[in-house]
Order: C-alpha cells, then structure tokens, then sequence
C-alpha cells in the first residue's frame, strides 16, 4: 500500500514553544506520552505505533526543531540548535499543551533531549522509554574505527554545501535517505512504503539543513566525548527502559554496558531481528513494550 493511502488516525497541529513554532500530530487519551525522533527521522517515524498506543494514551509526536513542519530558526547552529534550546522547546512543548508530568519515548538524537529533561526537571517526567540510546557513557568509543566507518553521514552534514547539494537533486536525496534507513535497518525495505514521503519531507526548504544542524552543534560534546571519555554524572533517577537493536550499525549494542553509570535500575534489554529503527521495523513489539514499561510507572 501506499504511503500516501494511508489513513490518518490522528491529528496535525502547531503551537507556539520557546519562541518558535512546534508542529505535532496528537492521537488519543488518558497518560500523556511525547515521543521524540532522531535522525533521518521527523514525526512520521512513530506512525506504526502511534494508533495502538492512542488506545491508552494521549501521543504527542512532534517535529524538532529544525526538522518536519517545526520552525527552523536561523543563525550559527552553534548558538541556534543547541542541546538546551531543544530541551527548552520540549519543556514549551509541554507547557502550551497544559501537561506537567510525561511519560517520554524517544529514539537516537531525541534520547539526548529527553536525558537533559529528566536531569533538569525530573518531576516533569514519569518515564524514561529510549529505543538505541546515544548517552555520555559511549564517551571515548565515539571515535572507535567501526563508529567511525558507520558516522561518516555525520560529517557529510556538517558540510556547508551538503544541503545544497542533496536538495537539488531528487534522486541524490532519495539515494542517501534510501542508504541510510535500509542500511540501517535490519532488513531491507522496511521503509519502502514511506520513502516518497521522507523524500518530500527532506525537500521541503530548509529542512534538510535544519536537520543536518542537530550534528553542527552537537560536534563539540561528541568530540569532548571522544578525548575525554565518559564523563562523571549523578545518575538519572527516573524509571528507565531501553531497548537496543542488535543489528544496529550505528549505535553497537555493546554500548548498553555503562547505563548503569548513568541511570539508576535501568531495564534493558537487546533486540533481536532489529536494526537502528525498531519503532519502525518491529512496531508490535515497540508497542508491547512501551505499555508495558508505563503501565508500571503510572
């Protein structure tokens, strides 16, 4: 079937967060859940799960900043798409939508912002789901030569002319975002039905260099990570469930080692037959498991 037969079982809105404007689809009720994407990613990659978790929650999946539908402020990325920024935004999220505690699933970059919400307001935050979790304890191995092999797209997008570039050409962009979710994933072609529509989503102006700018500045603490290793934190004391892709190239599952350094009883677990996306690629599971995990937070 089509991506674009699709139906639709929830609803697009914008709000005003942090001084821009947010966009998010929002399905269901009772417990919130916000669920936040990573890269190449924007609210779409929750679409598989989004209905079945409606029947008990109320899902907000919105766009990040620079991404999706999501305002793309302008500047130096290094001053406009800062970690804090995105955790302000969440937090403006939040607040528009008149929602002081959440349950947070995110995935990839998204992990990032939801860690820096539960450290600085963890009484906003019910539980912590992370599907392949990037957090400080990868530290030194960021530089490892099988991360390094797999991370090149991160300094592709760093270039000053790689949105340019992409966004000319349609088939250079459906070419590198086919390469990146396929090879990605543990089997190929779990994307087939909704690449036209990342590939227009990608094409819109702006978005692929307001996406790309997520690794502009986040460069710095990677590299710190890299020379420095893991840095000594308190541990997150939000209840805590990760699920971690086996086949994921990108984020090896080994690094599930040291969650223990940074949060406090952290359920985890590898998963079989799944790659960078398991939201996307195993969604009955995802599901299963999110429910799961928040029907003992809340």
């Amino acid at each position: 079937m089509s991506a674009y037969a699709l139906s639709e079982p929830w609803q697009h809105a914008t709000t005003r967060s942090n001084g821009i404007t947010l966009h998010y689809v929002h399905a269901g009720r009772g417990a919130p859940l916000v669920l936040i994407h990573g890269w190449p990613e924007y609210w779409r990659c929750w679409r598989k799960i989004i209905p079945a978790l409606a029947a008990r929650h109320n899902v907000i999946a919105y766009d990040l900043r620079g991404f999706g539908d999501s305002d793309k402020p302008p500047g130096n990325a290094l001053e406009s798409y800062t970690l804090e920024l995105h955790v302000a935004d969440l937090i403006g999220l939040l607040n528009a939508l008149g929602l002081d505690r959440v349950g947070l699933v995110s995935h990839d970059c998204g992990a990032n912002i939801a860690q820096g919400l539960a450290r600085l307001a963890p009484d906003r935050v019910s539980g912590l789901f992370f599907f392949d979790c990037p957090y400080p304890g990868i530290g030194e191995r960021w530089a490892d030569p099988r991360v390094v092999r797999e991370s090149w797209y991160q300094y592709l997008n760093q270039q000053t002319w790689a949105a340019e570039w992409l966004s000319a050409d349609r088939a250079n962009c459906r070419r590198y975002l086919k390469h990146c979710l396929e090879h990605w994933s543990h089997t190929p072609g779990a994307f087939d039905d909704d690449l036209e529509a990342w590939i227009d989503n990608y094409l819109k102006p702006g978005n692929l260099q307001g996406s790309f700018n997520w690794y502009i500045a986040m460069q710095p603490y990677r590299e710190r990570l890299m020379r420095e290793g893991p840095p000594k934190l308190s541990r997150i004391t939000v209840p805590t469930c990760v699920r971690w892709g086996r086949s994921d190239p990108v984020l090896l599952p080994e690094f599930i080692d040291r969650l223990g350094d940074y949060f406090v009883d952290p359920d985890v677990a590898i998963v079989e037959e799944a790659g960078h996306f398991i939201a996307f690629e195993r969604p009955t599971y995802a599901v299963t498991e999110i429910l799961h995990f928040f029907e003992r937070c809340n």
